[in-house]
């Protein structure tokens, strides 16, 4: 880990975070939590909630493909989406929805601001995200694609999108 230039848990807890967070929508499958969890820790975002049917560490299979990052990344859990929305908003959070909708920005034209907090809300793998919680969002943004599928795996959406944001302020969290 030294060799690496990684954090402890200890040290990441202190270390400074990427004023996100990421809303986890009726997620079934426990190694996409997981794997979000992982990309979480990586990319130093701030919080996950996790909603509805989402399962919640401790647990074996999340544990597998999280590999410790339960430990390192703050989380919390709401039976109600809409719950987990309503206190990001009320905490100043711009929320996005990363859906696939009439009126989606496509992430390549989505323009993040600097001075702002957002939460982005990943859907339930078959479903999506509710409507609901779309109609409560700031907005949707989706990442265009060329195949022919629709969709993307839940844990790819959420590195593609968390990247994107990463990747401007890399050099400012190495400390």
């Amino acid at each position: 880990m030294d060799e690496l230039n990684r954090l402890s848990v200890d040290d990441y807890r202190k270390a400074i975070k990427l004023p996100v967070v990421v809303v986890m929508d009726n997620i079934r499958s426990m190694n996409n939590i997981g794997s979000v969890f992982r990309t979480a820790d990586a990319f130093r975002i701030k919080k996950i909630w996790l909603c509805g049917i989402s399962a919640t560490p401790p647990h074996r299979e999340i544990h597998k493909t999280a590999l410790g990052a339960t430990e390192s990344v703050d989380w919390e859990y709401t039976d109600e989406t809409l719950t987990a929305i309503e206190s990001l908003i009320k905490e100043g959070f711009t929320i996005l929805s990363v859906e696939q909708t009439e009126n989606s920005i496509p992430l390549q034209e989505f323009r993040f601001a600097k001075d702002k907090c957002y939460a982005f809300v990943f859907g339930n793998e078959v479903k999506g995200v509710d409507q609901k919680v779309i109609n409560a969002s700031h907005g949707c943004i989706e990442i265009p694609q060329s195949g022919t599928k629709h969709s993307l795996n839940v844990a790819v959406s959420a590195g593609i999108v968390l990247w994107e944001l990463y990747k401007p302020v890399i050099t400012n969290l190495k400390t």
